[in-house]
Order: C-alpha cells, then structure tokens, then sequence
C-alpha cells in the first residue's frame, strides 16, 4: 500500500525501529502535533522517550506486528536491517514509506550491487560469492585487490575483510565465515562523499547539499558541508541520486554514499534509506533537517526547502571520548565556541565506539573557520580520555 494521501497532526506515525534517527524523527513528529508509535524491537530506546506508545516485541513476531499496525495509521522506518516479510505485510495493512522492495534492497549487498549495476550507476566492479570456488573466479575477473563483504548486516566497517593479493582464498572463505558475499573491486578514491535526497508520493525529490566526509576506524568522525568538490560533481551527484530513488519508486529521505576518483568520476558506495549521520548537520543549518523531510515525505506533505544557512562541520561523538569511567567530556568548549550546537541521544555508555551524540559547528562571522574549531575541540577531549 503506497501513503499517497496526507496524513495530517493528530495521526499516529509508527516509527520502525528506536534508536537516534527514530528518536530524532519522533521530535519532529510531536512538534508537528503527530501521535508516535515506536516499535523498539525489544532493545534500548531512545526514540520510545518521545512516543505515545511502544511495541517492544520481536520484529518477527506476528503479534507485534498486528499491535504495531493496530496503533499506526501510517509507518517508516529508522534502520533497514528488518525482516522483509514483516515488512511486505505491513505495507499490506498501511502504508509504509519507504516501500519494502527498497528497504530490501538497501539491506543486502547483493542485491543493492546488483541494482545499481542493472541500472547502470557508476559503482564498483563487483562479484557475487558463494563459496571459496567462486571467490577465486571473482578475484580472476576483479582484481586480487579487493573488498570482500557480507551480503547483509555491515555498516561502520563491520563485515568487510581487505584482500591484497596471494591470500589463501579457501582459508579466507572459511575464516569470513558468511554463505553469501559480495566480492569488490578495490577503488582509489580522493574524498568520501555523501548526499541526501528526498522524494515525495508524487515523484518530487530535492537534494541536500552534499558532504565530505571522513571517517576513524571505519566509523564517520566528521562531516564538511558543503563538500570541497566541483560543482560538477555536486550536480553529479544530485543526478546519481535521483536515478536511484526513481528506480525505487522511493518515497522519504535517503543517503547515498560515494567515492569520488581522482579524474572527477564518482563511485556509489552504499545507500540507507533513512536518515544517515552524514545528514545531521542539516539539524542546525538547513531550513529543513533530514528528518522532518522524512515526516513531510512520508506523511504525504509537500517537502521543505533544503536551503543551506551556514557551512557547517558535524562532529560525530563517539564514546570513546567519555572518559573511561563513562563520566562525559568537559562540554565547556562547546558553551563557549559561540556557534556550536550539541545533540545528545541519551543512549548507555559503553566502553569503545558506540553513536552517543554529534555537534554542529556553524561557520560564523568573527569565530575561526568550524573545521578548525571542531579539531581542536576534539583534540582536547582526547587528552583527558
């Protein structure tokens, strides 16, 4: 069932998922007069804070999941790793933006590979692999420099192993440990950029201006907006992305990661069809944030505009700058630096590289450039660690 009406305040968004990006999204949704059910899957939740009611069994459990639809008049999600066929029969029984075929589609490697190839957009060569047979046939035609990646579940660099050549494919295979894979083609890349776009129930998308984003331990450290590249490649960008969510017949906010290549060329990465860390800066320095674009597409409203008021560098803040015994960083910087702005996520901290919060730094006449800022600011808080 496609949302093709507006659903107008005083409705019930159900929100799949209770993390961050369902919690920010749920802050949007009350300040717009909407009713949030959260459906939290049983884990901690920082969005079930903001919600009229939860849902807190199992996504495969078929009682949540009639709990869940009796609740909601109209529903998103805030992750894709879900199970498709909850997600095909929820969108039976209300409307589910975006639809399950591209949350499906963004879940799997392979079939997202796959997609972008079908629909000829500039991605990485690539192979699929099965077993340690088909692993060697796919560095033959690859390369042996490569990626080799687990179909399903990775992000932050999870599930991924880098192949150099003269490996032993077959020990490779059994120690990978996965029965489906992506095999990758290893790309050069300059700069990692990345592009939010929004698409509404009647085909109108508006794009972000894209990010640069740089990453520490495979995980996003900051994000520079707008991104150091070309003009040309920013409309490239915002045309890769179009195609996309056009061939999806998408309907909400999507992040769409690139390499970009030293001739100019981009390559496309990943897609998350949510909100995405790169897009948070948008909170405090766009005329309408990533997530109440989601609210607007999603709920059937005209989309906002994406304006950018200030260049901007979002700091991602990662628990391994609390201290040790959990106690947080000295905030004082932050209160001080004039145009900085802190989003906590009220999550647990544990000890290593769990999302606990991000800071927006505006570029502000008389204050140092917000890149400058945001380092030093870092720095220190990885002194007192």
């Amino acid at each position: 069932m496609s949302a093709t009406k507006r659903f107008q305040p005083g409705s019930t968004i159900g929100i799949v998922g209770g993390g961050q990006l369902g919690m920010m999204l749920a802050v949007k949704a009350k300040q717009y007069g909407y009713k949030i059910v959260v459906w939290t899957g049983g884990s901690e939740s920082p969005a079930a804070k903001f919600a009229d009611a939860t849902v807190d069994g199992a996504y495969d459990d078929p009682a949540s999941l009639a709990e869940f639809v009796a609740a909601a008049d109209f529903a998103t999600v805030e992750f894709e790793n879900l199970p498709v066929e909850m997600l095909r029969q929820l969108e039976q029984e209300i409307p589910l933006s975006p639809n399950s075929n591209a949350i499906y589609t963004c879940q799997r490697r392979d079939l997202e590979k796959t997609f972008l190839r079908e629909n000829n957009i500039p991605r990485a060569m690539f192979e699929l692999v099965h077993n340690a047979d088909e692993l060697a046939k796919a560095v033959e035609r690859v390369g042996a420099q490569g990626v080799l990646k687990t179909a399903s579940f990775g992000y932050d660099g999870k599930g991924q192993q880098r192949l150099h050549g003269g490996e032993d494919l077959a020990q490779v295979w059994q120690d990978f440990g996965s029965d489906c894979a992506v095999f990758e083609q290893w790309v050069q890349f300059e700069k990692e950029l990345s592009i939010m776009v929004a698409r509404d129930a009647e085909g109108n998308c508006v794009f972000y201006d894209p990010a640069e984003n740089v990453h520490r331990h495979h995980i996003l450290d900051h994000s520079i907006v707008p991104a150091r590249a070309s003009d040309e490649v920013m409309e490239n960008a915002r045309q890769i992305a179009q195609k996309i969510v056009e061939a999806l017949d998408y309907q909400g906010i999507m992040g769409v990661e690139f390499f970009l290549k030293a001739d100019g060329q981009l390559v496309v990465n990943e897609m998350a069809p949510r909100p995405h860390n790169s897009g948070h800066h948008t909170m405090d320095a766009c005329e309408t944030s990533q997530f109440e674009q989601q609210l607007r597409a999603v709920a059937g409203l005209s989309l906002g505009s994406t304006r950018l008021l200030s260049p901007v560098v979002m700091l991602n803040l990662l628990s391994d700058v609390w201290k040790n015994s959990g106690d947080q960083p000295d905030w004082n910087p932050l209160w001080d630096d004039g145009s900085a702005t802190l989003h906590l996520y009220g999550k647990a901290y544990v000890k290593g590289r769990r999302k606990l919060g991000h800071v927006n730094f505006l570029a502000k006449d008389g204050l140092a450039d917000p890149l400058d800022r945001a380092k030093t600011i870092q720095q220190k808080w990885f002194a007192e660690v």
